[in-house]
């Protein structure tokens, strides 16, 4: 899933999980309680206004306070939870070090021209009428040969973001679209991660954890597509009558050639190849700034009086290409790596909370409460759905999501005569797909902080990765492909 990862670089199925028998349920769930009020209160109640733009982080700082004291009134040590912690921030170095890559990239390829030109062409080829189901389409491409929707969202969902909004597509709608794409091709490649984490969880193999996913993931992402192309035909867009004008004023701007794409076809390029992701996007921004020179120097002239402070300018801070129309000019600007920041200091801050939270044995003690009061079948299934999408909110990173739950509850369906399939299938369903739904997440924030739009906004429209824990609980509830260990 975080293309900066893979199972040998991580290695977070040996991850041992800490229990605490000093901590009882109750005092387990006071941090989570706690961290809950506050972000509820300051997003309904407060809008925001406690510390300013940083109110979440400060929060979840708040939180890991809380649950250290909890912690130290059960007997453990500051050493221990600052230990965690630690482990925590060195798992998120490589994905911290992607974000400030990608804002480095966002800024390069607006003043090289290669987003402009994306958009210029994407508008003459993408219509209204089927863009949000061609941009879950284009999407799940990229992603399934990828096996990242980190990649994905950093290449083509920028560019789809841009062509949609010139078309006049609310972007919360289009993120949706381009995340349930980048995510259904997350789950079902067998290059992905997390798609390898689940059924190493599970104690299955790599290709029948995919086979048997596929029968709740396809109704899934067909559902998806059918509603994104009712919300095609009903959204109010400029129209084709707009394009024009549109093309006229990209083209009068920027140098636009197809030569541009040069740049994006080597990154994915490397990808496939499967080159280290921070050199494929170290190499995209150094392309760029080459193109940039070649290219665009009525642009980078426009930005700042030398053309090598206008690149700087493009890679660290804000950066804006002014066109004669002004949803172009909008929509042609970038932050740069001090964009980054805020999402960063969110992941870091998550980090702590979960790291803490762990180290407490709190995470141990509600995946255990949870998996007690699983009676039956669908219990155990429904159980294990609410573990995934509470480590999430909790413990910020969804490879805990995946790893507490597959360990906690293996012996369980075993136990029920079911085949680990149905784990594992579960634990992608309701573990991989939801990390991106929460804004403290470590995928939730890189997602929002590289798309540019909150989570709030494209919550609703990111249909697959809601759908697929009911989708998944719907199947167990009917029984329907349960397959048992005894059919094996």
């Amino acid at each position: 899933m975080q293309d900066s990862k893979n199972l040998s670089e991580i290695n977070i199925e040996d991850q041992k999980i800490i229990d605490n028998k000093e901590l009882n349920i109750w005092e387990a769930l006071i941090p989570v309680f706690i961290l809950m009020g506050l972000l509820a209160y300051n997003i309904f109640y407060k809008d925001g206004a406690w510390f300013g733009d940083y109110s979440n982080q400060y929060i979840l700082l708040m939180g890991g306070v809380v649950s250290a004291i909890v912690g130290f009134l059960n007997k453990v040590s500051i050493q221990r939870m600052a230990a965690e912690v630690w482990e925590n921030w060195k798992s998120i170095f490589v994905p911290i070090i992607i974000l400030v890559l990608v804002g480095a990239l966002a800024g390069t390829w607006l003043v090289s021209g290669i987003i402009p030109a994306m958009v210029y062409y994407g508008l003459q080829v993408l219509s209204p009428a089927i863009f949000l189901p061609a941009s879950v389409i284009i999407a799940a491409i990229i992603s399934i040969a990828t096996g990242s929707s980190w990649t994905t969202s950093a290449t083509v969902g920028i560019a789809l973001i841009g062509i949609g909004s010139a078309l006049g597509i609310p972007t919360g709608m289009i993120a949706g679209a381009v995340i349930s794409g980048a995510y259904f091709g997350d789950k079902m490649s067998p290059l992905s991660d997390t798609t390898n984490l689940a059924p190493a969880m599970a104690g299955t193999d790599l290709f029948t954890h995919i086979k048997y996913m596929a029968y709740t993931t396809v109704p899934t992402i067909i559902i998806t597509l059918i509603v994104f192309a009712i919300l095609s035909g009903t959204v109010d867009t400029t129209g084709s009558a707009d394009i024009s004008d549109l093309l006229a004023s990209i083209k009068s701007t920027f140098h636009i050639t197809p030569w541009l794409f040069l740049v994006p076809g080597a990154v994915i390029a490397m990808i496939l190849l499967k080159t280290k992701p921070l050199i494929a996007l170290g190499a995209g921004i150094l392309l760029a700034i080459v193109f940039a020179f070649i290219f665009q120097t009525d642009v980078l002239l426009g930005i700042s009086n030398s053309e090598f402070y206008a690149i700087i300018n493009s890679i660290w801070t804000d950066v804006q290409v002014v066109t004669d129309n002004d949803k172009l000019t909008e929509l042609f600007s970038s932050s740069g790596i001090l964009g980054m920041l805020w999402t960063i200091l969110l992941i870091i801050c998550a980090m702590v909370f979960g790291g803490i939270m762990d180290a407490i044995g709190a995470l141990a003690r509600i995946t255990k409460s949870l998996l007690s009061v699983a009676t039956s079948i669908f219990g155990l299934f429904a159980s294990t759905v609410v573990s995934c999408l509470g480590l999430n909110i909790v413990a910020s990173d969804q490879y805990l999501a995946l790893v507490i739950p597959g360990k906690m509850f293996k012996k369980a369906y075993v136990d029920r005569g079911l085949a680990p399939e149905n784990l594992s299938r579960t634990l992608e369903d309701s573990g991989t797909v939801t990390s991106v739904l929460i804004p403290w997440n470590t995928c939730g924030a890189y997602q929002s902080g590289v798309l540019g739009v909150g989570v709030g906004e494209y919550f609703m429209y990111a249909i697959f990765n809601w759908l697929s824990p009911f989708m998944t609980l719907l199947f167990a509830a009917l029984n329907l492909k349960i397959r048992m260990l005894k059919d094996k």
